[in-house]
Formats: C-alpha cells, structure tokens, sequence
C-alpha cells in the first residue's frame, strides 16, 4: 500500500510541473496520511519524494530537504484529530478542517523549503541575510521577512489549489482510502519500529 501511494504521489507531481507551487501531490499526500497515520504519512512523504526525483530528474542538495518537509507534512497530517461519526455535517467539518490543515502545511512546507535555502541565497551583504553569532529573534526577523517577500508566489497557489483538490474529491478519495484500510484489516494506526 506504502509503495502504490507513493508511486501515484510521484507521478502527479510532475502533472503539475512545479510551475507557481502546483503540484497535485500534496492532496493525496494529506488524505493518505489522515487515514494511515503518522507513521505512515512520514513514510509516504519520505518515499514519495525521493521516487518523484527519480521522475523528474530532480537530484541535487535541496532533494534531502524536500524529502524531510514532506515526511513532515505526511506527519502532520496523520497526526490530525479522526471523526468517527458518519453523519454529513461531520464529514462536511472533516473535509474543512482538511482544506485548512493543508493551507497550513502549504505553508510549513515552503517555511521548511526556504530555511534550507535562505543562508546561501542573498550573500552576507543585504538586509535580509542570515547573520552568524547574531540574536536569534534577529535572525528570525530577517527570514520572515525574506519568506513572505519571496515565497508567497509558491505557498498561496499551492495551498489554494491543495485546498481545491481536496474540496471537489477530498469525500471520495477518503472513502477509497479507508475502504482499502479497512480490506487490509488495519484496525489501528500503523507504527513501524
């Protein structure tokens, strides 16, 4: 099941050619987590990632960080309360508090792209560049600052249209996810150790 997710996650990710953040990974990289658990949305993260290099040809020192902030979304979004209810209104609350955990994410993903990036990018000469040995909450500022001037470009359309995806077949896609879990007879969360 980890290595079908992760084989669909890699091949949507190039359907969206990176251009502006669009990328339709990430919705199927939520709803999977949600339903398998944190475990296994770090995983699926981790893996998927690392296949969609393999993809796309895109191997270089930013890849270790991409497959880090992934698996942490996979984390975080296994990690979300579960409604047990099937009541309408609750699974209408369950896909808004999914379209609103995946703008989040959007945005821990592109904070975790751009810490990777930031130190080397400006050159030790501007406004915004990191300062060794200078106050963290110094640091801090200057790479708020540097993320929402740069980065919204990428973060907003890819949230938004995250958030989309998982509106229009969020319902459905849930359903086929915890129906396979339900065949493969996982009746608890997944931990590998």
């Amino acid at each position: 099941l980890l290595a079908v997710l992760s084989a669909i996650i890699a091949a949507l990710r190039p359907l969206g050619a990176g251009a502006a953040g669009i990328e339709p990974m990430w919705f199927l990289l939520i709803l999977s987590s949600y339903v398998f658990g944190s475990s296994f949305g770090y995983l699926l993260g981790a893996t998927s990632m690392l296949l969609s290099a393999f993809l796309t040809g895109g191997f270089g020192p930013w890849l270790p960080y991409q497959i880090f902030a992934a698996a942490l979304v996979g984390a975080i979004a296994g990690a979300l309360p579960k409604f047990k209810s099937n009541h309408q209104f609750v699974k209408r609350l369950e896909i808004l508090m999914l379209i609103i955990a995946s703008i989040l994410l959007a945005e821990i993903f592109g904070i975790l792209m751009d810490l990777q990036f930031w130190p080397w990018a400006l050159g030790p000469k501007t406004q915004l560049s990191y300062l060794p040995g200078e106050a963290v909450y110094e640091n801090l500022n200057r790479f708020f600052i540097y993320h929402f001037s740069t980065s919204m470009a990428w973060n907003v359309p890819r949230a938004i249209f995250t958030a989309m995806l998982i509106a229009i077949v969020g319902p459905g896609v849930l359903q086929a996810l915890r129906r396979s879990a339900r065949k493969a007879n996982f009746s608890t969360e997944i931990r590998f150790t």
